[in-house]
């Protein structure tokens, strides 16, 4: 299977990217394929393009990497290595510096890099140095982030032979982690992801943050895993620990763990919206993991719940493609047991591009007038102009119902990105 084409999304923004003044910083999970995008995709293209290899300057910093180079990890000596490395300013440059965030000072290293006409600087990091949020101000202004997602479906489908349904029944219990695609059975797909966890993120967020429980962390990890597609909190989630694992940790270490895990990019949090307020709601989220092979496997593959991991699997593919993603609230003041009182609706999501706004519901069936009811109720409360969303379960053809509500099939969501409209 070819990695090139599986990857041709980034690969295509980064050389989108080419030579505009600013760092690309790479994002992502550790093992998403980051260091792949960048040091064989990217350095492949720009080859076949002419650059001169010893134009492209590449170093890693990940300890687990056979091709790390720890000497250049302090500042001094990396920016002599790589000031060394241009020999002529009148050619082009690229540096590739992998997981860099290793190297305390950086930042000042790759402003003085990026400031230069003729070279281009490409890093990946894995953790909250690179959050969005921070890139702008770490350097200056000059930063495009590229985000890396494990595959997609549509990426674990391509030179696939097998039928969309057993894909389906692949992907949706063991994820689209890149490493699985050198694990031939179950057993060993299973031996993977678990080893993610115990040895690479767990002990990555506890050496990075400095934790000190790691039963709690490993705790809030499974907690976050069963609660996927579900309102939550630090209150509630402490409420779980104490009832289900006897644990009581205050829910100020529980919001900054949880911080911890977003920063290493293994969950993200959605932010709840009152649609017709036009406010959020800070206090509750609901989390998604980055994969859903991750999460069923932190969970032993106990919870296989198709309605949470549909709902997961649609999430991640929204943010893959750029979408900000909400959850939405809707308020409608209704006659209820006797007297008006104001009933609250959810939006499975609120997904933002640009211009482009779409509120989406995710069903896994429709079977019934009641469920069906259930599901439309919410958008038929929404008063705006924006699209109107059903994502089933159901392998169906795409139509528009008389009230402009737009029902589309899991596999054309996942598989076509037009199919929305």
């Amino acid at each position: 299977m070819s990695s090139y084409t599986m990857r041709n999304k980034y690969l295509q923004k980064c050389i989108d990217s080419l030579h505009d003044g600013e760092v690309k910083v790479i994002t992502g999970p550790r093992r998403s394929g980051k260091s792949w995008l960048l040091k064989r995709l990217f350095k492949d293209y720009l080859i076949s393009t002419g650059v001169a290899e010893d134009h492209i300057i590449v170093i890693s910093f990940d300890l687990d990497d056979e091709t790390n180079q720890q000497e250049l990890a302090e500042k001094g000596a990396l920016k002599n290595y790589l000031y060394s490395q241009i020999q002529s300013q009148d050619e082009q440059y690229y540096i590739f510096l992998d997981e860099v965030q290793e190297v305390d000072g950086f930042e000042k290293v790759l402003n003085g890099l990026a400031a230069k006409e003729n070279v281009d600087v490409y890093v990946t990091g894995s953790n909250s140095k690179f959050l969005s949020s921070d890139i702008n101000t770490i350097f200056r202004g000059r930063a495009t982030e590229i985000r890396v997602y494990p595959f997609s479906f549509a990426e674990f489908c391509q030179n696939r032979t097998e039928s969309k349904a057993d894909l389906w029944k692949e992907y949706y219990t063991y994820g689209g982690m890149p490493g699985l695609l050198h694990q031939k059975t179950p057993q060993l797909k299973a031996a993977y992801l678990q080893r993610l966890w115990n040895k690479t993120y767990i002990d990555d967020v506890i050496e990075r943050n400095g934790v000190k429980n790691r039963a709690a962390l490993e705790a809030i990890v499974d907690a976050l895993c069963s609660a996927v597609g579900s309102l939550t909190n630090p209150t509630r989630i402490q409420n779980i620990l104490q009832s289900v694992k006897k644990m009581k940790i205050d829910d100020e270490s529980i919001n900054a763990y949880i911080g911890f895990l977003e920063n290493a990019f293994l969950f993200e949090g959605s932010t709840r919206f009152n649609i017709k307020r036009n406010k959020y709601f800070d206090s509750i989220k609901k989390y998604y993991a980055v994969d859903v092979g991750l999460r069923n496997a932190r969970l032993n593959f106990r919870q296989q719940d198709p309605t949470h991991i549909m709902e997961n699997v649609i999430y991640t593919e929204l943010r893959s493609r750029g979408y900000l993603v909400d959850v939405g609230l809707v308020e409608s003041r209704e006659m209820h047991e006797g007297r008006q009182q104001y009933i609250q609706y959810e939006v499975d999501f609120i997904a933002t591009h640009g211009a482009k706004k779409y509120y989406i519901q995710s069903a896994y069936s429709l079977d019934g007038e009641e469920k069906r009811a259930q599901e439309l109720k919410p958008l038929l409360k929404i008063n705006n102009s924006f699209q109107k969303i059903v994502i089933v379960g159901d392998d169906i053809a795409p139509y528009t119902d008389d009230k402009g509500i737009r029902f589309v099939g899991l596999m054309d969501f996942l598989l076509d990105d037009g199919v929305l409209g």
